[in-house]
């Protein structure tokens, strides 16, 4: 039997069964990125899964950081979090357009806010579709709950706490952005960003987590791989980085499927980092 908070994920199949649980709460996570011309509320508007309301994070953030969709506080979030119905007793099943890109951020934050009943749709709305389960249209109006938040600080790391693991090497950094962005190669999508990786960071692609055709996350002798194959032993403190502390997530999602829940999310990642003219950084391979 599945437990959403121990397997971080659950299929169509287990979804389609629990549709009518007052208990099981679903949230459409998706994001675009910024060079990405798709509105993602009106997507939902014309297409979700039934009973599911939208968690945008550039909408559950701190309102005053310039930085793309910071964590907010805790109590911006249980507010957030209230309205949209969710309460502290129930399950929370999140789930993105694309399969699995931005709903393992969403899984995260409620992680980090303290709320271990959260799950992941495996194959995300594509894998929902293809199962031929039903669909729904328009706005949602939730019912207001009760939710309470409890910041877990050790899930999340800031720019200084990188800066300072940059010497010390305390804690081992993955990077989940494409192998071309990592190494410099190719460009960022925000503008203005530096290219290149966090000295000393390691190279693990989400993509390389996730079946290439139906987007679902791997097997778990092929997630132990893909960390081996990256140079990474997910036994040593872990933080994951990214663009801007999205992807990152998916990557916390895969360790967390491995037994190892502890790895922190360096938020706001490369749009924090590469931003500055004041952090260091390498290019190449890691």
């Amino acid at each position: 039997m599945t437990d959403p908070a121990r397997d971080g994920l659950v299929s169509a199949a287990w979804l389609a069964a629990h549709l009518d649980d007052p208990k099981v709460k679903i949230l459409d996570g998706t994001y675009h990125l910024p060079t990405v011309p798709r509105d993602a509320d009106a997507e939902f508007a014309e297409r979700h899964i039934p009973g599911a309301v939208r968690f945008d994070i550039d909408d559950v953030c701190d309102p005053v950081d310039p930085l793309p969709h910071m964590i907010p506080s805790p109590e911006r979030f249980a507010e957030k979090v209230s309205a949209l119905g969710i309460s502290n007793a129930d399950t929370v099943v999140v789930y993105d357009v694309y399969g699995l890109q931005s709903a393992a951020r969403t899984w995260w934050m409620f992680r980090l806010f303290g709320h271990d009943s959260v799950a992941v749709l495996d194959g995300g709305l594509p894998g929902w579709m293809a199962g031929d389960h039903p669909l729904a249209s328009g706005v949602a109006s939730p019912v207001p709950a009760t939710f309470i938040a409890s910041f877990r600080p050790e899930l999340v790391r800031s720019r200084d706490d990188v800066l300072k693991n940059v010497a010390a090497r305390a804690e081992q950094v993955v990077d989940a952005r494409a192998a071309g962005r990592f190494t410099g190669v190719d460009p960022e999508p925000r503008a203005g960003m530096r290219s290149g990786h966090i000295p000393g960071s390691r190279s693990l692609p989400f993509t390389n987590l996730l079946d290439p055709s139906s987007k679902t996350v791997l097997p778990n002798e092929s997630l132990r791989a893909a960390f081996d194959t990256a140079g990474l032993d997910l036994s040593k403190p872990t933080i994951a980085s990214c663009g801007s502390g999205v992807t990152a997530c998916v990557i916390a999602l895969a360790a967390h499927r491995l037994g190892q829940s502890g790895v922190a999310v360096y938020d706001g990642s490369w749009s924090d980092w590469g931003g500055r003219d004041d952090t260091p950084i390498d290019t190449g391979p890691a």
